[in-house]
């Protein structure tokens, strides 16, 4: 479990989201650890990571999308969130550059916070839509 009002609420994709909404959320996430090295998900592959949508909260991450180079993320950024949202296979392939921390939820674990908090997804879709559309 994370605390949603401080580390979530951080969050571009979630800054919509009351702060019960976000406590609700973090309630469902769990910390998890990358070595330096370890591809953490893989372009083109669909649920091979159990976790579907994470949040660094220490560390950095590579990012390539067919073998392009994306700028690198850091503390505060997510990914994941595409196939979570939308039951997609991975857009991009994400290595952990440093040793990573990351929080995560699982695609049955959202599934779940979806059918407790239905009025959140509005919100969700909105912010995904901004950002697959700058």
């Amino acid at each position: 479990m994370i605390d949603g009002a401080d580390v979530l609420g951080r969050v571009a994709l979630l800054r919509g989201l009351t702060p019960d909404d976000l406590e609700a959320l973090g309630s469902h996430m769990r910390e998890t650890h990358f070595a330096a090295g370890d591809v953490v998900v893989r372009e083109g592959t669909r649920g091979a990571r159990v976790l579907a949508f994470f949040i660094i909260l220490d560390g950095t991450a590579t990012v390539t999308v067919a073998g392009t180079a994306r700028p690198s993320l850091g503390p505060g950024d997510y990914f994941g969130e595409i196939g979570l949202l939308l039951d997609l296979p991975r857009t991009a392939t994400v290595v952990a550059e440093t040793d990573l921390l990351c929080s995560a939820m699982s695609a049955w674990d959202f599934r779940a916070f979806m059918d407790e908090h239905p009025n959140v997804l509005a919100t969700l879709a909105s912010s995904l839509e901004s950002r697959l559309n700058p």
